[in-house]
């Protein structure tokens, strides 16, 4: 006698979370979880990659499994831009100096090298103006 068992759409056995490599994933759905405690009791399947979306905080968890099902974790923190037209463009311009700004700086060091090479010498004229 064969036993015709009809399960919901959607079914996953007794481990809703694990999922098969053998199943195809769909990409379009987010897996949300709660905090970093959900994230880690999500099963992962071997040889597998997941984001894992946090229902409490703006941060995204990447959870993956090597070949033996030992699994490991990356937390991003992300941010949500209200306007795309304020990010700055060169937010980071100011990070570097110009030559021109090294040239000025490195005639500077030399003049300061003199005038202690002065002091050094017993010389008490001194090149440095009096403030």
């Amino acid at each position: 006698m064969a036993y015709n068992y009809n399960f919901p759409v959607g079914y996953q056995g007794y481990y809703p979370q694990y999922q098969s490599p053998n199943t195809q994933q769909n990409n379009t759905s987010l897996i949300w979880v709660q905090g970093e405690a959900g994230a880690k009791s999500y099963m992962v399947a071997p040889n597998n990659t997941i984001a894992l979306w946090d229902s409490e905080s703006q941060t995204v968890y990447l959870k993956s499994a090597d070949a033996s099902g030992m699994p490991s974790m990356r937390i991003l923190d992300y941010t949500i831009r209200e306007d795309a037209s304020k990010t700055p463009l060169n937010a980071h311009k100011n990070d570097f100096v110009t030559k021109d700004e090294i040239v000025i700086l490195q005639n500077q060091i030399n003049e300061i090298k003199a005038n202690l090479r002065a002091r050094k010498d017993g010389s008490d004229e001194s090149t440095i103006p009096a403030t």
